[in-house]
């Protein structure tokens, strides 16, 4: 059985600790806090700890912590040869204190309160050791169906195109939630196009599922839309847009 320490209490902790525990291979020894929380989903497991000297043995301490916080929390953990490694999809290995580290990267978004199927997300792994990088893909492993070692630089780009998958994705949502509201329709309405264009991606490429008046250079609908926008900054965005597909399929149109 795998043992682990989680530091940290945001969300991908509260996930990982979740998915660890129903894992019969896997026992979280601890979760720590800097501060007491009144109501935290660790149970009995959660400890709050100034000391960092006084957490329990364990073959990983997974720095569940904000990007800027890495390398800090790694240097007052890097005694005693401990094995530390980082859950962030955009900070290289290298941030962490000490001579033993690596990186257990889940790539998907996480939402307090929303649960997650683990065995679905993949797990991007990496270690400066044969030795850690075994026990990273253990525990990937245990809790999820794709686990991969990726290096710090393809992860970074990974996390890159995923900042364009889902964020930006999310805040193009957002406007189509603001126009729906302005003319008091219902966002409902566009869910299941929505969810039609993400499974389209599943015998299709992006680039073969791209329809739309720019994907047909249909400049009569562009004009008329940009003619319904009021905002200056939306504009901009759906011209930038537009021509950015339109660039994209240029030889097709």
């Amino acid at each position: 059985m795998l043992s682990v320490v989680l530091v940290g209490t945001g969300n991908v902790a509260e996930h990982l600790f979740h998915a660890f525990e129903d894992n019969e291979a896997v026992n979280v020894l601890a979760v720590m806090g800097r501060n007491a929380l009144q109501q935290h989903p660790f149970g009995e497991k959660f400890l709050r700890h100034t000391n960092y000297e006084n957490l329990p043995q364990a073959d990983i301490y997974l720095l569940a912590v904000s990007d800027s916080a890495i390398a800090e929390v790694s240097e007052r953990l890097s005694s005693d040869q401990r094995f530390l490694v980082h859950v962030s999809g955009a900070t290289p290995m290298e941030r962490i204190a000490g001579e033993r580290k690596g990186v257990f990267y889940p790539l998907q978004t996480f939402t307090k309160g929303k649960t997650l199927d683990f065995k679905d997300i993949p797990i991007l792994v990496e270690a400066n050791s044969s030795e850690l990088q075994t026990l990273l893909l253990e525990l990937g492993k245990n809790i999820s169906q794709t686990v991969q070692v990726v290096s710090s630089k393809k992860r970074e780009k990974l996390h890159l195109a995923a900042v364009f998958a889902n964020n930006f994705v999310n805040h193009l949502f957002a406007i189509s939630e603001t126009i729906c509201i302005m003319e008091k329709v219902s966002f409902d309405l566009l869910k299941p196009l929505i969810y039609e264009t993400a499974h389209k991606l599943e015998t299709l490429t992006p680039k073969q599922a791209q329809t739309g008046p720019a994907k047909r250079g249909d400049m009569e609908t562009m004009k008329k839309h940009l003619s319904q926008l009021n905002d200056n900054q939306t504009k901009d965005l759906y011209t930038l847009m537009s021509q950015a597909i339109q660039n994209y399929h240029e030889k097709e149109l």
